[in-house]
């Protein structure tokens, strides 16, 4: 099941016409790579620079964020790579509707029948496509949790992971940086967006995290990780609680320093 902090929405239509509002992005968010395990039920799928995650369970898939469009070809392939079956996806989730993490929502819910589900705060923009800036049954409980700010309805899912008689607490953690151009002061858009951020990092302080993972996987060193894991014998790398605590501390201190000179401005 999908157990929410917060209210949790079905996103009633999702359409492709996010793809319109692309820009040229980094290179490697159309790179292919090839999955990885990151802990128990949880591979990544994704491209070399967006993140998209499969969870396995018995009542079927689950999938957050879709990367571009373009990203559903490498996604399909990493999925049969790794075994599975796209077609057993059976819901659609992500960190935050900007186009470079939902842009292949359309497709892949055209391919798989899933459903798609949405923080309240970005359920417009996910209906409508235009950007605004779970059913796991047993072994999955996603929990969660707002953490507004790079958008209203910013998410960071977490959830209990087993491996190897161990079990992990595990966030995927929605972005929290703060894009080129964006206010914290003055914003009219978003009038109250340095209260959302600060309302964010007080939620990702309060978790308890033992693995992470991002939007991007640089965020979290996906690729060094990945060359690691692969060496047997090895504790899992992504086992992490320490890089956790930094990823949000040195976010926290760019907001903060974002905030004095908007404030001084």
């Amino acid at each position: 099941m999908v157990r929410t902090a917060i209210g949790v929405m079905v996103a009633a239509r999702v359409i492709s016409s996010l793809s319109s509002l692309q820009a040229q992005g980094d290179p490697s968010w159309r790179q292919p790579i090839d999955p990885v395990r990151i802990v128990g039920n949880v591979y990544y799928v994704g491209t070399r620079g967006l993140s998209s995650f499969l969870i396995v369970t018995p009542a079927g898939g689950i999938i957050i964020d879709s990367g571009e469009a373009e990203s559903v070809p490498f996604i399909r392939a990493n999925v049969e790579k790794l075994g599975f079956r796209l077609s057993d996806v059976k819901i659609l989730l992500t960190g935050h509707a900007h186009y470079d993490h939902v842009g292949g929502h359309a497709d892949l819910k055209r391919l798989t029948g899933a459903r798609v589900m949405v923080m309240d705060a970005d359920r417009e923009a996910l209906e409508s496509g235009v950007d605004q800036s779970a059913l796991g049954g047993p072994g999955a409980t996603l929990t969660a949790h707002l953490t507004p700010g790079h958008t209203q309805g910013c998410t960071t899912w977490t959830m209990a992971v087993a491996q190897d008689g161990k079990r992990y607490q595990t966030a995927f953690a929605c972005s929290v940086t703060i894009n080129d151009g964006v206010h914290l002061v003055g914003n009219a858009r978003v009038p109250a967006i340095a209260e959302q951020y600060a309302r964010a990092f007080r939620v990702l302080h309060g978790l308890k995290v033992d693995v992470f993972v991002a939007q991007h996987g640089a965020v979290v060193g996906l690729e060094n990780k990945a060359r690691l894991a692969s060496a047997e014998g090895r504790v899992n790398p992504f086992v992490d609680p320490d890089g956790y605590q930094r990823f949000v501390a040195n976010a926290e201190q760019r907001y903060l320093k974002q905030l004095a000179a908007d404030q001084g401005r």
